[in-house]
């Protein structure tokens, strides 16, 4: 076996920028319902070419890495599927349309988008799941934002931004223990390193979105109290509903894992649809209301497939449409398509050779924080993967820090601030796919609104270049 040059090694990754960035011209942006995965697999075919008669390496090995990465996706695959049913449970028994009905009622257009930000980074902190607050709040964000009629890239950039950060500093999260562990530093010494960096950033990204909440009101010319009166005359809206919600939190807190939470919690919801929404259950099951038929009918169907349901205005009924399980279709063959490609830059080294060279441009302490970042967001672009893009340019690094005497936090610090917070805005990779999914909004549209996911690793590079609390064999250094 080879070793591919710099050049060799960059060609699978610019024919899939090169296709991806033709297809979004030729499909107006809706790439994750075919393109990118053609895209994906096509690029994967000639890389693997390349490897095979170029570097001499044997299918069985590229073919090993592919089915490798495709069972450590398995996990973020069962997680897709329960968010589907999820989503799909909580809006038809009229969990989503009561949070919407009293979030309309109570928060003001003009604070709506700062409320959402800090809101969904509570919960994230409290869950450490960014996908699972995304999946569940964000989604009856979304609605209540929609309604008010907010620009959809500005809704689902303050979800994003806030869940991210609640993801990232919350000690239950994935995430932050991968970096910590792959980083040989203690949870809660990460924990409280990473507040260096991320609380500045959130705070600058929370005042523009109260700045841009407010300027965004002023232009919403929708009658929210006519949107109420459609709510309560379609749903069945009651306090007790927000109930569920508090029951998943309390799972997710326990700790149960988050394939058997979403399951219960989707489960739980579709049942008590059928006994509080009986208008709604007429629309999707043709055996009448509270026989035993209905029972079983309905909660599969509205958790596996596609309903309409009748509302008094197109925005009611865009709400009111799900897709359960099978909408999530489209990412799960997105993530299957990534795994193949992923697979193929491993076996054939050509991730190795490119990050071998970034390395060389390693001078100081700021320029040492902006390799490690470049490196993960390269890794974000190239493997669409956010756990290979910590898991990989932390292995890789992790030997360079020791030799010029860094402290372990700032790598996982700086894995954190790059490989976590930009794999959302990446259409091909699976965080940006399973967000776009989730929110009903293309990758490309929320990308540019996403602010703490810009910020965070520009102050990262800042907090490095002024060499404020960097610690080098016990000095402090620039």
């Amino acid at each position: 076996m080879k070793k591919p040059g710099l050049l060799l090694s960059l060609l699978p990754v610019a024919i899939l920028v090169g296709t991806i960035v033709l297809s979004s011209s030729l499909f107006d942006g809706d790439l994750t319902s075919g393109p990118a995965q053609t895209a994906l697999v096509f690029a994967a075919a000639v890389g693997s070419l390349i490897a095979m008669f170029c570097l001499k390496v044997p299918w069985d090995k590229i073919e090993k890495a592919m089915t490798t990465n495709l069972k450590n996706a398995g996990g973020a695959i069962f997680i897709l599927l329960m968010i589907g049913a999820l989503t799909a449970s909580w809006v038809q028994s009229g969990v989503v349309p009561s949070l919407v009905y009293y979030g309309l009622k109570i928060i003001h257009p003009s604070v709506f988008l700062i409320v959402i930000f800090v809101f969904t980074a509570l919960v994230s902190l409290l869950i450490g799941s960014s996908w699972t607050t995304i999946g569940t709040i964000g989604v009856a964000m979304m609605s209540a934002g929609s309604i008010l009629g907010l620009h959809p890239g500005w809704l689902a950039g303050a979800i994003i931004s806030g869940s991210y950060f609640g993801d990232k500093i919350s000690p239950l999260s994935d995430t932050t223990n991968l970096a910590a562990s792959i980083s040989g530093v203690k949870l809660y010494d990460h924990v409280k390193y990473m507040l260096i960096t991320n609380v500045p950033s959130v705070i600058i990204a929370g005042v523009i979105f109260a700045i841009v909440g407010t300027s965004a009101a002023s232009e919403a010319s929708l009658d929210v109290e006519q949107q109420i009166a459609d709510i309560s005359s379609t749903y069945n809206v009651s306090p007790w509903l927000l109930l569920i919600p508090a029951f998943t939190i309390f799972l997710m807190v326990k700790k149960l894992s988050p394939v058997l939470t979403l399951l219960l919690s989707a489960v739980f919801a579709s049942l008590l649809a059928c006994i509080l929404q009986p208008q709604i259950v007429d629309q999707i099951s043709p055996f009448g209301q509270m026989t035993w038929q209905t029972f079983f009918y309905a909660p599969i169907k509205l958790m596996s497939s596609h309903i309409d349901i009748a509302a008094p205005n197109p925005m009611l009924e865009k709400l009111a449409s799900t897709n359960g399980i099978g909408g999530m279709m489209n990412t799960i063959w997105l993530i299957i398509s990534v795994t193949i490609f992923g697979g193929m830059l491993e076996a054939g080294g050509f991730i190795q050779t490119i990050t071998e060279k970034v390395e060389k441009l390693i001078r100081n302490t700021a320029s040492l924080v902006a390799t490690t970042i470049s490196t993960c967001v390269f890794c974000n672009l190239a493997l669409s993967d956010q756990y290979m893009s910590i898991i990989i340019p932390g292995n890789m690094l992790k030997e360079v820090y020791k030799d010029k005497g860094y402290e372990g936090r700032l790598l996982s610090r700086s894995l954190e601030d790059s490989a976590t917070v930009t794999s959302v805005l990446i259409p091909w990779n699976t965080c940006g796919a399973m967000q776009s999914g989730v929110l009903g909004v293309p990758t490309l549209v929320y990308a540019p609104y996403c602010l703490f996911n810009y910020i965070s690793p520009l102050i990262s590079i800042f907090v490095a270049a002024v060499g404020y609390k960097v610690v080098r064999w016990g000095k402090r250094i620039r």
